[in-house]
């Protein structure tokens, strides 16, 4: 098999793992699937995921199909960089190869030119046109023509924050204080139309290719708020270079103000799948996030 035919026969593809008629080598893939390098036959290598057989639990219905149509949308922007979808079926997808490479300043900086102009590319809604996924949860990407605030508590906190309670991931104490998040969403500001957004930017999401630019990976993309892309890239560290990023960013496309308050209000989100995916050992990051959010909010309001 090489590239051309899996192109115009991506349904052959299980058949032809099955049977061990490629050559498939275990790389690293996140948490959720297993990942591999195909060698086809031509010398063209791709990337697939695959759900690992260790979950107890068949793919849900849609997974895949929502990374596709969420790193084909990021494509279309023709600006960042975004993997080419080679093969999507209901029980994998395959991408264009990316040969990794290091971080540098150079890559960092047009990354972050790049990103704006993604965001600048917009989107009809807050939401999607597909069913989405944020890791192996349900994202309700239902188009919704905004305010944000009310949109992203609805959608992108509350969900996460009654299933982090039924599970037993919080406890009161942090219920209680993203509970007044949530209530208070509207005083937080920054509401602007719907920007195109990867929506699961944390830094691992970011692949650092060997021809010095960054690719993304791994998307929950829908109709956003652009702040929550920067917000999600100084998690877990943060990505490299990451003051580069952020300066070449705002040459291109400033933020409004108040947005560094803002920047616990759009992690919390992504903590909260974390609670809910994972359990409680990122309930403290959750409370620590909402309390910062909190404490933002009330220098805002005093600062004017």
């Amino acid at each position: 098999m090489d590239l051309a035919y899996l192109r115009a026969h991506p349904e052959h593809l299980p058949t032809f793992l099955t049977h061990q008629r490629i050559r498939e080598t275990p790389v690293s893939g996140g948490d959720i699937c297993a990942a591999s390098r195909l060698t086809l036959d031509d010398g063209h290598s791709v990337f697939t995921k695959t759900w690992p057989e260790t979950a107890g639990r068949p793919v849900p219905e849609g997974f895949f199909a929502a990374e596709a149509a969420g790193l084909r949308w990021l494509r279309e922007a023709g600006t960042v960089a975004v993997p080419e979808v080679v093969v999507a079926l209901p029980e994998l997808l395959a991408l264009e190869w990316v040969d990794p490479g290091e971080p540098t300043p150079e890559a960092a900086e047009r990354f972050g030119r790049e990103l704006a102009g993604l965001h600048r590319a917009g989107a009809l809604a807050f939401g999607a046109g597909w069913a989405g996924f944020i890791g192996a949860l349900p994202a309700d990407n239902t188009a919704h023509h905004g305010p944000w605030s009310g949109w992203f508590a609805r959608t992108r906190l509350a969900p996460y924050l009654r299933m982090s309670v039924d599970d037993g991931a919080l406890t009161g104490a942090e219920a209680g204080l993203v509970e007044e998040v949530v209530e208070r969403i509207g005083e937080f500001g920054g509401d602007e139309p719907p920007a195109r957004i990867h929506g699961d930017l944390w830094p691992g999401n970011l692949l650092w290719g060997a021809d010095n630019r960054v690719w993304l990976v791994d998307p929950a993309a829908h109709g956003g708020h652009r702040e929550t892309d920067l917000a999600q890239l100084a998690l877990f560290g943060g990505a490299p270079h990451l003051d580069r990023i952020l300066a070449a960013y705002a040459q291109e496309w400033p933020l409004a103000d108040g947005w560094r308050e803002r920047v616990p209000l759009h992690q919390l989100h992504l903590m909260l799948v974390h609670t809910a995916l994972f359990g409680g050992a990122y309930r403290d990051a959750v409370g620590r996030l909402a309390r910062s959010a909190l404490d933002g909010l009330g220098r805002a309001t005093v600062d004017g």
